[in-house]
């Protein structure tokens, strides 16, 4: 081949990586849009929200199957190598991780339609507050990902915290309703299972900012904890802290109570 020709394959192949990438930050505006609306519908108590929810979710999940497409094509075809190889690696595993935020996105919609049925609890403000990190995680963590930006996608793992002591937080508060007045069993478990998603896409975005560290420094930190992916401000790094053992008891009486749910 010539060099004329082999500049043009190359050229060609950067143009289906670019279009690939494309379709990654559609899908991450697609999923940020969802969990929006989703959490409107809960806390503007307008289930009509929801029916634009499980449209985008049809698109969401084309996305999906066209970036899983690509990724092998292009792998087959063109052997990459380097960067080349860890942006292919990378695009099919965050487009999973951005059609399950999607699942979880119409979950919370599925849900709703039980924490409706009764006066609003406060926990839904701390459920608002949950929200506005987790929609600000899945943001970063693409944004991190358009701007090839490892300390923006470090700066989403630290927020993992926050999201879980919020779901601590709604889980002792429903906990307590749920005990002194046994009529809004349902609601509250709802409201659990709300929780849960919203905690669920905190994951998926770290898991999402993970990639990215891994295209741009070939760093596998899955599984390593926040002690040894990011330090914290002065030096000092804090270890990551596991749920209570109060919210392992919720989390298991939510699921066994809330049998036939979306979790």
């Amino acid at each position: 081949m010539t060099a004329f020709g082999r500049n043009g394959t190359m050229r060609h192949f950067h143009e289906q990586l670019n279009d690939l990438f494309q379709r990654l930050v559609l899908m991450g505006s697609l999923a940020e849009n969802m969990i929006r609306t989703a959490v409107r519908a809960l806390t503007e108590g307008n289930e009509g929200l929801a029916a634009d929810v499980y449209a985008r979710e049809q698109e969401v999940n084309a996305l999906q199957v066209e970036v899983d497409d690509k990724c092998v094509r292009l792998t087959s075809l063109q052997q990459p190598v380097a960067q080349d190889a860890r942006f292919l690696f990378m695009a099919s595993r965050i487009g999973g991780e951005l059609e399950r935020i999607a699942d979880l996105a119409i979950n919370i919609c599925q849900n709703t339609h039980y924490a409706l049925e009764g006066e609003p609890l406060k926990p839904l403000v701390d459920l608002t507050i949950m929200c506005e990190i987790v929609q600000k995680m899945v943001r970063d963590s693409v944004t991190a990902m358009i701007n090839r930006d490892p300390a923006m996608a470090d700066l989403v793992l630290s927020e993992e915290e926050k999201v879980d002591a919020f779901r601590d937080q709604v889980f002792r508060v429903l906990l307590t309703h749920m005990m002194g007045d046994p009529r809004t069993i349902g609601q509250c478990l709802s409201l659990i299972l709300i929780a849960r998603n919203l905690e669920r896409i905190g994951d998926h975005a770290t898991n999402i900012a993970e990639e990215v560290i891994y295209w741009i420094h070939g760093r596998d930190v899955r599984h390593q904890g926040l002690r040894q992916r990011a330090p914290a401000p002065g030096g000092t790094q804090a270890a990551a802290a596991g749920p209570t053992a109060d919210t392992d008891q919720a989390n298991g009486e939510a699921n066994e109570a809330a049998t036939g749910r979306n979790v």
